[in-house]
Order: C-alpha cells, then structure tokens, then sequence
C-alpha cells in the first residue's frame, strides 16, 4: 500500500512540475510574441517592455492562446501595421519554440 501512495505523490508532484514549465515557458513565448509585435509598431524600449508585460497578462483572460493572438491582432491593425493573422500566429509558433529553447538552456 505504501509503494501505491508514495507512486501516486510522484505522479502528483510530476504533474504541478509540468503545468509550471508549460506556464512558464507560455509565459516567456507571450512576452517574445509582445517584443516582436512592439517592435513592428515602432515602440520605445520602455513602451516595449510595457506593452510584452500586457500581452503575457492578455493571456489570463481566457483558456487557449486566441486571447493573446486577438489582442496583438488588434493592436497591430490599429497601428496600422500589414500584419494578417496567419503571421501572427506563424509567429506565435515561432515565439513557443524559441521560449522552449531558451528555457532549457536556463536549466
């Protein structure tokens, strides 16, 4: 009985480990996705850093990444940027595997 329990506690702690990479590296791909849409609207260093932070806390709005893609869509097209959805999302793709390498090279 005490293997099964110490077995379950492993699965357990190995499951909250794994949501908290994945969160962290959503995280750390939301803030490149936030640093690459300010870059294409021409934002100071400060207003980058400002606008990265916003698109990371865009992310808690709903389940799924279309609050995210919504609101740099949205702020690209009023920018008056030629960025399409299909690019946003290329790069969002694009953001989560740069994210995933960057994080485990800190590791």
């Amino acid at each position: 009985m005490t293997d099964f329990k110490d077995r379950e506690r492993g699965e357990e702690t190995k499951y909250a480990f794994d949501q908290e990479t994945q969160f962290k590296i959503t995280a750390r791909r939301n803030r490149l996705l936030g640093q690459w849409a300010a870059d294409q609207m021409g934002l100071t260093e400060e207003e980058t850093d400002a606008y990265a932070k916003a698109v990371v806390q865009a992310d808690f709005e709903e389940v799924g990444d279309e609050d995210v893609i919504r609101k740099v869509l949205g702020d690209l097209t009023s920018a008056e940027c030629d960025i399409d959805e299909a690019t946003v999302r290329a790069k969002l793709d694009e953001c989560e595997a740069e994210a995933r390498r960057q994080f485990i090279e800190s590791t």
